[in-house]
């Protein structure tokens, strides 16, 4: 299935004004409609995991070295026996079809085309198969029916797909208070109304390419990937119970899973050196730290603070990987001096999705890698794994 964004001259002249991953939220709070920003952009109650995300970077400063050869650096990384261009990738994030037309097929391809990897989430819009059939190498992540035959059919049900990678995301025992998502007009099931009518009116880029395009060409969108068959649509009045019943959930689920999965079994959710070393334990082939980018627990520790305690834990026995806040190139050195392998960044690239499709998210990883090279030569190193510990400082 191939890619249906095309850049116009229109398009390329609106991305060439865009010099970081944060004008994309610029532009992408005018494009879409106040519900669906406010999805992306909020996290739970008062937001206060979402803040720590962004300010723990400011807790750091980088440690430079001068007069060493840096013009042959490489910002190439290894992870699970493979090579990508860079040590980031695209996190998962849901109902990414809402944003932007065939959002996860874009984010997707962009990631393919760029030579690092894409999470998909399960909660997309869009059929796992789909993902799988333009863009092989993504990773599928999951969350986990309440059921353990429903478990066994939808790990089935993504390694027949041909997923190498499965992520299982953890920190979901409960469904988040989003009170941020009833503020801004967002509910799950999407409700029809008066005021959902007028954001559509007024927003008319994102109603006919994205939304009026989608119901044309495709349908109703559904949960596609919570298990093993389809799930309910947007609009479904049951939908959470899709999204439920998991809070008896424990370590001998996961034990079941790496039983019957055969590939490579990343962990995310993790914020406690314990449960590292007992996801080491069961036999996870990584873990990604992770605060859920604040959309759970509100007031949980930063994902970047979380991090060297874990490293220090685990990362000789595993990779240890991390998302959470991460905007800048010099935010991904602040992480690799503290113990991460890889980095996941997502909201910036949803919103590079949403603006301008597939050349959007290309521009979105042109511009981190940009930053990272350059960043790279300022610090002193020549390769990603020539970033330590010594080239960072904790400011009191």
């Amino acid at each position: 299935m191939a890619s249906e964004d095309k850049s116009t001259p229109r398009e390329a002249r609106r991305l060439r004004a865009i010099l970081s991953l944060d004008d994309f939220e610029t532009r992408a709070r005018r494009h879409l409609p106040l519900p669906l920003y406010g999805y992306i952009s909020g996290a739970s109650e008062t937001n206060a995991s979402l803040r720590k995300n962004a300010e723990a970077f400011q807790s750091y400063s980088l440690r430079t070295r001068v007069l060493r050869d840096v013009s042959r650096r490489s910002m190439n990384t290894d992870l699970f026996g493979r090579t990508y261009d860079a040590p980031f990738g695209i996190a998962p994030m849901g109902i990414s079809a809402l944003m932007a037309y065939r959002g996860d097929i874009v984010l997707a391809q962009g990631a393919s085309h760029s030579g690092i990897p894409m999470i998909m989430s399960g909660s997309s819009l869009i059929k796992l198969e789909d993902i799988a059939a333009v863009a092989p190498k993504t990773w599928f992540q999951a969350y986990l029916p309440g059921e353990p035959d429903r478990i066994d059919a939808l790990v089935d049900r993504v390694a027949a797909a041909g997923f190498n990678t499965l992520v299982l995301t953890v920190d979901t025992p409960a469904l988040a208070n989003r009170e941020n998502n009833i503020r801004s007009g967002f509910s799950t099931p999407l409700r029809p109304s008066l005021r959902l009518a007028w954001q559509g009116l007024t927003h008319p880029r994102w109603t006919v390419g994205t939304f009026l395009r989608t119901i044309a060409r495709h349908g109703m969108p559904h949960f596609e990937n919570s298990y093993a068959t389809r799930g309910a649509p947007i609009i479904a009045s049951n939908v959470l119970r899709d999204f439920g019943r998991k809070d008896h959930l424990t370590w001998n689920h996961l034990e079941r899973i790496r039983l019957r999965w055969e590939g490579t079994l990343v962990v995310k959710g993790i914020l406690h050196p314990e449960d590292a070393l007992h996801a080491v334990e069961i036999g996870a082939d990584g873990i990604i730290v992770s605060n859920h980018g604040g959309r759970q627990l509100d007031g949980a520790v930063s994902s970047l603070t979380a991090l060297p305690d874990i490293a220090d834990r685990v990362a000789a026995q595993i990779p240890v990987m991390v998302d959470g806040g991460f905007r800048r190139g010099t935010d991904i050195i602040k992480a690799l001096a503290l113990g991460a392998n890889f980095v996941f960044v997502g909201r910036p690239f949803l919103y590079a999705a949403a603006i301008a499709g597939l050349p959007g998210v290309l521009k979105a990883v042109e511009i981190l890698k940009a930053e990272l090279y350059r960043d790279m030569a300022l610090l002193g190193v020549e390769a990603i794994a020539d970033i330590k510990p010594d080239h960072i400082v904790a400011e009191m």
